[in-house]
């Protein structure tokens, strides 16, 4: 067993045009001054971090983590959540996701992929200058508009979408092999790895790749009525990071997981502050500290109704009082009798 590390938060909400969200020397001061040891990074955010130095320049990373040291701050990962979106992207999408583009690719989905995948790279390689070993993404969709079948799914069709799928991620994978970097896929509705068969299609066709991973978010197992627990139990060897999140289903006669296309205050399965909705994490954290995992617990404040910056305190402290401590004696030493193998083949009575 091991002691998980935390609490840290992810920066992506937070980041904004106004002090104290607008710079990293003073977001990382606000993030400890919340109660933060570490923090995620949105890679794609120019007002915290330039990826393209990160990728050329280890002086760069070292100035950019000592930043973060001042302020009594470690970066835990990188993110690119918004350019994996983009590896692949089904056309019905197209419009709606050309905004997380750089403008020269917008509009021109082959080369948007093209500029998706570089920068994924970028990303993987700018983690190795930094020290880190997991990277969080998101895997794209191409199957996602047929995930109900009505009408009937022609044969094939989510096959070669998930072959696709695979070649477009293999070449990522490899390089993040050479940077020493585990992949973590948020399995997330609205990606084609948004549950554990997903994600064992895709591993299957990348030939159980090791860099091929999971963030672990147990809101959104929440919202599908998915066992996020048993999760934990079947894939705890492919998850390499942990999103604190908090969510509640509260289906009615009128909807359910769909949501019937209302906001997400309206919705049955809405998003909450760690501590104000279903999740169990007591449960969560304990089994992830049974089975070793040594990553941080990073709050993603996502929540319909309260304010960011009290979620973000009280989420350092939710975070704190979560962490197990593991234990270097077992609770019952002190009623050991001292036995060897003689006394204990007496007590078999094999002598």
């Amino acid at each position: 067993m091991k002691t998980i590390k935390g609490p840290a938060l992810f920066l992506a909400q937070f980041a904004g045009d106004a002090a104290p969200f607008n710079s990293w020397p003073s977001i990382t001061r606000w993030a400890a001054d919340c109660g933060y040891a570490g923090v995620q990074v949105p890679s794609w955010d120019g007002r915290l971090f330039d990826l393209d130095k990160a990728a050329t320049s280890k002086d760069y990373c070292d100035e950019f983590k000592g930043i973060a040291a001042e302020a009594g701050i470690v970066v835990t990962e990188l993110s690119t959540h918004l350019q994996g979106q983009l590896v692949a992207v089904h056309p019905a999408y197209d419009t709606a996701f050309d905004g997380f583009a750089a403008p020269s690719v917008r509009g021109n989905p082959k080369a948007r992929a093209e500029w998706a995948v570089e920068q994924v790279k970028k990303a993987m390689t700018a983690s190795r200058n930094l020290g880190l070993s997991a990277h969080a993404t998101f895997s794209g969709a191409l199957a996602w508009p047929y995930i109900y079948p009505w009408p009937q799914r022609p044969a094939g069709l989510v096959e070669e979408a998930f072959d696709e799928l695979a070649r477009r991620w293999t070449p990522i994978l490899n390089h993040a092999d050479d940077m020493g970097v585990d992949v973590c896929y948020e399995i997330h509705p609205g990606e084609d790895l948004h549950d554990g068969i997903s994600f064992e299609m895709f591993l299957d066709r990348v030939q159980g790749h090791a860099r091929a991973c999971m963030l672990y978010d147990p809101s959104h197992y929440v919202l599908q009525h998915l066992n996020y627990l048993d999760h934990i139990d079947i894939y705890h060897d492919r998850i390499r990071m942990f999103h604190v999140k908090d969510a509640e289903l509260n289906p009615t006669g009128r909807q359910g997981v769909y949501g019937g296309y209302q906001p997400w205050v309206n919705r049955a399965g809405r998003f909450r502050s760690p501590g104000d909705g279903q999740v169990d994490f007591a449960g969560i954290f304990s089994k992830l500290t049974q089975y070793g995992f040594d990553g941080w617990a990073v709050v993603e404040w996502e929540c319909c109704l309260k304010h960011p910056e009290d979620g973000a305190r009280e989420g350092a402290e939710f975070v704190r009082n979560h962490i197990i401590r593991i234990t270097e004696k077992a609770f019952d030493d002190f009623a050991g009798a001292g036995t060897d193998r003689a006394a204990n083949r007496r007590m078999l009575g094999l002598d």
